[in-house]
């Protein structure tokens, strides 16, 4: 078992409340409970030492570890696809997802035999709140004989509270400050106390089985009840058959199925189904540099991020998710004001809570010493105006607006828009958060225009009361700001805020919310000098932090959901063939499970933390994109543009 492998080689299971991470070598290094928010059980991938770990994982036969037998390394991820030299481990491992669900394989590969561990979590009622989470995780072998080593070692709170273990034959119980952790074994599979935690060893031959199950619940919760082979046969067809039914509801049929389907079913998992809140990932601290300071917690639920996620499961047809977030959306309206004075903020938590105070955990070291490690986000109380629009762009995507938020509702969003009308002109932190002060952002304006934009057509379209003059000059007066203000003349592009030359990739968005047409000359300029200058091999920059400081020490990689934008962009401006090749190029980068993190670094490693909603997002954008300008292309039987365009891809750019 490595410390720290990368962030990349990782898999994720959830059961909608909550999730975790798998490493291609079968070790749980990630875990909150009750809910993605919560306090770690596990959080090995940031403290190897300290933050505990529950490992299953194989060993090779005597003498295979140190080379005598000849054996492959122990390998996992892209590498494993790869064929990385041996290092001396004498275990190969692979892992993928069963077709269209959230349940993970991991295999072994060892010179004795075939193993596989495959982990799940159990769906039972994910609207219902509980504290109660179960990890299921069966070890097998499928050819020869395979020895299996299990380790586990919580670690409650981010690894400060200390934990008593009771144990009692196949019955572990680790006893944490308000929380307590249940483990049982079934099968050939003697657990044996080491200090406070548990381990065991068991050897299987083809066809035998054993299990491991992991509850976490209040202390105050009755005890789980024991399970049997059959309780584990039925929970594994029951959460099969749930991730089989919900994926057959995706309407797209396009040429990248499978990457769609993954990417919906990452973007489900890490949706809190109590209250419709998608998160923006899964983890916390993980870094956009190894060993930067860039390590942000991104558990909760970013107005920006989840709006716009409404269209790409709207255009997957999983209308419930679009309308489970807009209900959601309206109560955060409803409740009536931030705690900065502005009618919304910019994150809250799952269950709508504004105070996500940012607290430095200086006991854990952080992923391969990337510290420090940050619980909570400071930037809540940031000033970003980019978030109304994106609010009323979800709202707005509800069709009949007034039939999904009723009249009150529609008061409701009328009154933000009023609002708005005497507040969009101030500068304020941008969509990057960054922490080198407020400017007038290109984005954010853009993104008021917006929000005055849908609002103005919701109001005329249906009838709604609404100020529709004062809206429609208020829209006008930002488009002509933006246009002389927020346009260079010198770089002959759109620039990341007024009085500067920097590009900023955010603005890849402007054709996509109607701002500007995507061929429109001055939207074509910019989208060239993004290529010339934010563009490494197809892969995205947000900006040039040297052009423009953001207060932060070190650098980042390029940004993936900048990427999966700029296809769109390329799609949308008639560059298909180079969209085809820089969505091909990106989907290279993912890792072996389909997953993408937030980054992508020098050396094509993944970055931030994992997996990454907004990445997951744009990927669907892009592939809907792609799909739409591929099939009017082919369609068109007087262009020829396509055919020269696909020709000449490789000297783009891109």
């Amino acid at each position: 078992m490595r410390p720290y492998p990368p962030i990349a080689e990782h898999g994720l299971i959830g059961d909608l409340q909550t999730c975790a991470l798998v490493s291609s070598e079968g070790v749980l290094d990630w875990f909150c409970s009750p809910r993605f928010d919560s306090p770690s059980v596990f959080a090995g991938l940031l403290d190897h030492e300290h933050g505990g770990y529950f490992a299953i994982t194989a060993e090779a036969a005597p003498g295979v570890a140190d080379g005598k037998a000849g054996g492959a390394g122990r390998t996992g991820g892209p590498g494993s696809r790869a064929g990385r030299p041996s290092d001396g481990a004498g275990v190969v491992t692979r892992q993928l997802y069963l077709a269209d669900t959230a349940v993970l394989i991991t295999r072994f590969l060892t010179r004795e035999g075939v193993g596989e561990v495959v982990d799940f979590m159990p769906v039972h009622d994910p609207h219902t709140v509980t504290d109660r989470h179960q990890v299921v995780r069966v070890l097998r072998a499928v050819r020869g004989s395979v020895r299996f080593a299990l380790e586990c070692r919580p670690r409650f709170d981010y690894g400060r509270a200390r934990h008593r273990l009771a144990l009692d034959g196949a019955l572990a119980r680790f006893e944490g400050p308000g929380i307590t952790a249940h483990l049982q074994a079934l099968g050939p599979l003697p657990l044996e106390a080491d200090g406070d935690d548990v381990r065991a060893t068991a050897t299987l031959t083809a066809g035998e089985r054993a299990a491991v199950v992991l509850t976490v619940c209040d202390a105050r919760s009755a005890p789980p009840p024991l399970l049997n082979a059959d309780d584990l046969a039925e929970a594994f067809s029951a959460v099969r058959h749930f991730w089989h039914e919900w994926v057959g509801h995706c309407t797209y049929r396009g040429r990248w199925q499978q990457i769609v389907n993954r990417s919906a079913i990452t973007l489900k998992l890490m949706t809190y189904a109590p209250t419709g809140a998608p998160i923006a990932a899964a983890t916390m601290g993980l870094p956009e540099q190894e060993g930067g300071e860039r390590n942000w917690d991104y558990r909760y639920t970013w107005i920006r991020d989840a709006s716009l996620s409404v269209r790409a499961m709207r255009d997957l047809g999983f209308t419930d998710e679009a309308n489970a977030f807009r209900n959601w959306l309206q109560q955060r309206l409803h409740d009536g004001g931030a705690p900065n004075g502005e009618p919304l903020q910019i994150m809250y938590r799952v269950d709508g809570d504004p105070f996500l105070t940012e607290e430095v955990l200086g006991h854990l070291t952080g992923w391969r010493g990337s510290a420090p490690v940050r619980a909570g986000n400071g930037a809540a109380g940031q000033l970003q105006l980019d978030i109304y629009g994106e609010a009323v762009y979800a709202l707005a995507q509800a069709g009949r607006v007034d039939n999904f938020m009723g009249h009150d509702g529609w008061r409701r969003s009328a009154a933000v828009l009023d609002w708005l009308c005497d507040h969009w002109d101030r500068p304020d932190e941008g969509i990057w958060e960054t922490r080198g002060g407020q400017k007038d952002f290109t984005y954010s304006r853009l993104m008021c225009w917006v929000a005055l934009d849908h609002g103005i057509r919701q109001a005329t379209a249906l009838a709604r009361p609404a100020d529709v003059p004062r809206w429609t000059a208020a829209r006008d007066a930002i488009l002509q700001q933006i246009m002389t203000r927020g346009w260079s003349e010198e770089r002959r592009a759109f620039v990341q805020h007024y009085g500067s030359d920097v590009l900023d990739a955010s603005l890849l968005l402007m054709p996509m919310v109607d701002f500007i047409t995507p061929k429109d000359p001055r939207w074509l300029s910019t989208l060239e000098a993004m290529d010339t200058e934010l563009v490494s091999d197809s892969l995205v920059y947000r900006y040039d932090p040297a052009a423009s400081p953001d207060g932060l020490r070190g650098s980042e990689g390029t940004f993936s959901l900048c990427s999966f934008l700029y296809v769109y962009a390329l799609a949308r401006a008639g560059r298909v063939g180079q969209a085809r090749y820089a969505f091909d190029k990106m989907l290279t980068y993912a890792n072996h499970v389909g997953l993408f993190a937030e980054e992508i670094g020098p050396t094509g490693e993944q970055l931030g933390n994992f997996p990454q909603a907004f990445t997951h997002l744009a990927l669907v954008a892009a592939a809907l994109a792609l799909d739409t300008e591929l099939d009017r292309a082919t369609n068109d039987t007087n262009g020829t543009a396509d055919t020269a365009d696909t020709a000449d891809a490789a000297d783009r750019p891109a």
